[in-house]
């Protein structure tokens, strides 16, 4: 090889590797990080396995956890986060309505049948006059407890109470039941202090409960309680929300879905 000719080679080697890194510097610069809000348990596993669909259309998908379910929807309609997937629709149409959040849903996740369960009783039949009942204390949550307790014939609620009966608008509970209200996410703990709580499927797999096992009354998978995907409202049409939508519904993790969680959580697309 000639001095001419290997000095060539050298440079030309020089620039193939800088047009490389060039490339991928604005690689790098057309992705878009994204910090979505969840709930531990299934929303935030489910997410880890859309981060890589997504990647592949260049999202960045920064998971934060929550212990709640009130600052998600503070924090997005704040910008600390891009978008959030932990709630359904009549629990965000209630923090919308009550404190004015400009958030909107932009795709349909997962369904989570919410169950009752107790430490004393392997059936509902067997739980006695004047038990006491934990429900959720947020509106929706406490409100779709009750709607549940009526379809199963344990009690009567006012005519027209819409998704958002409260403990008030019960007309009948033959059974006495003694309900408190406490927060979503303390449900679990208050299962060695009453004789049935009311869990959400998210808190009830987080504390090592099976939904699909240990529920004995659980609500049937239908109505408007699907979760979704929400944005502020002025980023809606901006196309990382279609990114990530479409790497969420998609048939891989319709199949991751169905396999972890055995029926205790259903894709809601």
């Amino acid at each position: 090889m000639t001095r001419r000719y290997l000095i060539q080679s050298i440079a030309a080697g020089a620039l193939a590797i800088g047009l490389l890194g060039a490339a991928a510097a604005a690689s790098a610069q057309d992705r878009k990080t994204i910090k979505i809000g969840v709930t531990p348990g299934p929303h935030a596993q489910i997410m880890e396995a859309v981060k890589p669909i997504a990647a592949q259309k260049g999202l960045d998908i920064q998971i934060i956890e929550f212990s709640d379910y009130v600052v998600p929807n503070a924090a997005l309609e704040a910008g600390e986060l891009q978008a959030n997937s932990f709630q359904h629709k009549p629990y965000l149409d209630n923090q919308k309505a009550d404190r004015g959040y400009r958030i909107e849903a932009v795709g349909y996740t997962v369904n989570f049948p919410i169950g009752l369960y107790s430490k004393k009783y392997k059936s509902w039949d067997a739980v006695p006059q004047s038990a006491s009942l934990a429900i959720p204390n947020d509106p929706t949550n406490g409100g779709r407890v009750l709607l549940l307790l009526q379809d199963k014939g344990v009690l009567k609620l006012k005519d027209g109470v819409g998704f958002k009966p409260s403990v008030a608008d019960i007309v009948d509970n033959p059974k006495k039941l003694k309900i408190t209200e406490i927060d979503a996410a303390q449900t679990p703990r208050t299962l060695d202090d009453v004789d049935v709580a009311a869990v959400n499927t998210n808190y009830a797999t987080q504390a090592g409960l099976d939904p699909v096992k240990d529920a004995i009354l659980r609500e049937d998978p239908k109505g408007p309680y699907a979760n979704l995907i929400a944005v502020r409202a002025a980023d809606k049409d901006q196309p990382w929300v279609k990114a990530l939508v479409e790497s969420y519904q998609t048939p891989q993790i319709k199949e991751f879905i169905l396999t972890k969680f055995k029926g205790a959580v259903l894709p809601a697309w």
